[in-house]
C-alpha cells in the first residue's frame, strides 16, 4: 500500500515509543511529521519546541546526553538550516540524538522552495559522526526507525511527503550501511535512494524492453555508504548513473563518485580535515592536518610513485 515515509515514521516511533528512553520532539509541524501520533500515545515524553529548530536541537542534544534517545522532527528544510547548532550540539558532543526531516526535495509539490530540503544530505554527510539514511518505502522507514533506537551516535532521518509505493516485501531486512541489489543488470547500474528507488526501477523496466540490462541498487544509507557494493557494480557494470531529489553537490551522486574515483580508473588522494578541528594557528592547524604544502608535495609523490 502506498504510504509517506512520514507516516510510516510516525507510526513506528509509537512503536518504538514502548522503550522509555524514547523522546519526541516537533516544531509546530507535528500533523506534517506525524509526531503527533506518539504525542496521543506517549504525551509525557513529547515537547513541543514551536517554531524554534534551533532550540529543538539543542533540547534534543541535552536529552540524548542525559541517556534519552530524542528522535527530532521538522521540515528537512528547516534541519538543515540548523546545521551550525547541528554540529556543535549534536554533532561535536557525540549526542545520541535523531534528527528526522520530512517534506524533503522537489518531491513535496506546490509548497515551492521555501519548503524544499534540497542541501540537507549534503550538509548532513559533512559532519564526519553523522549518519544519514533515507528510506524507500514503509516498510523500510518502519525497519529503520527500529534500527535507530540501538544505533549509536548522531543520525539524520530523511523522509518524504509524498506517497511511496511498496517496494520491498514480507522478507525484507533492513542492514544499516548495505545497499540493496533491487535488480540484476551489467549493462548499466541505477542507484537511487528514498523516492527516487522508484524512477530507477521504472527506468530499469523501460530498458529492459530495449534490450539493455539494468542493475538497480537501493542506497538507504548514504553515509556509511556501502563502498564496497558500489565498486562491484562499477567493476561489473561499468556505467553508473545516480539519481536523487536533493542537489547533486554533495548528494547521493557525490558519496558514489567519491567511492568510484578511489577505486576505479584514476586513482585519487583525498586530503582534508576529518575531525571538528581545535586551536592553533593557520600554519600550524594546516600541518596537523595535512593540508600544508609540504604534505600536498608528499602526497603528490605517493601517488606518481605509485605508492600507497
Amino acid at each position: 500500500m502506498a504510504k509517506a515515509t512520514r507516516e510510516s515514521f510516525g507510526e513506528a516511533l509509537v512503536r518504538v515509543g514502548e522503550d522509555e528512553r524514547i523522546w519526541a520532539l516537533d516544531g509546530d509541524l507535528m500533523k506534517s511529521t506525524y509526531t503527533h501520533l506518539f504525542r496521543e500515545k506517549h504525551p509525557d515524553r513529547f515537547v513541543e519546541c514551536g517554531i524554534a529548530e534551533k532550540n529543538m536541537i539543542g533540547v534534543a542534544a541535552g536529552l540524548a546526553l542525559a541517556g534519552k534517545i530524542p528522535f527530532a522532527a521538522s521540515f528537512a528544510c528547516f534541519i538543515a538550516n540548523r546545521v551550525e547548532v547541528i554540529r556543535m550540539s549534536v554533532g561535536y558532543t557525540d549526542a545520541n540524538a535523531r534528527l528526522c526531516g520530512t517534506h524533503a526535495g522537489i518531491g513535496i509539490g506546490d509548497d515551492g522552495a521555501s519548503q524544499m530540503g534540497l542541501e540537507d544530505v549534503a550538509g548532513m554527510r559533512a559532519l564526519p559522526n553523522m549518519a544519514v539514511l533515507q528510506p524507500c518505502d514503509d516498510r523500510e522507514t518502519q525497519q529503520a526507525v527500529e534500527y535507530l533506537v540501538d544505533h549509536r551516535g548522531p543520525a539524520y532521518l530523511r523522509l518524504t511527503r509524498q506517497k511511496l509505493d511498496d517496494v520491498n516485501g514480507d522478507a525484507y531486512r533492513f542492514e544499516f550501511g548495505k545497499a540493496v541489489q533491487l535488480r540484476e543488470g551489467n549493462d548499466v547500474c541505477l542507484i537511487g535512494t528514498g523516492a527516487t528507488v522508484h524512477e530507477a526501477l521504472r527506468a530499469a523496466d523501460e530498458l529492459d524492453a530495449e534490450g539493455i540490462s539494468a542493475r538497480v541498487l537501493n542506497v538507504h544509507t548514504i553515509k556509511p555508504i556501502d563502498a564496497d557494493g558500489i565498486k562491484a557494480a562499477a567493476a561489473d557494470c561499468r556505467r553508473i548513473v545516480t539519481v536523487e531529489d536533493h542537489n547533486v553537490a554533495g548528494g547521493l551522486g557525490s558519496a558514489v563518485a567519491e567511492v568510484i574515483a578511489q577505486s576505479n580508473g584514476a586513482r585519487v588522494t583525498i586530503l582534508g580535515v576529518r575531525d571538528y578541528g581545535q586551536s592553533g594557528s593557520a600554519e600550524e592547524l594546516y600541518d596537523a592536518y595535512g593540508i600544508s604544502g609540504r604534505h600536498v608535495a608528499e602526497a603528490a609523490r605517493r601517488a606518481v610513485s605509485g605508492s600507497p
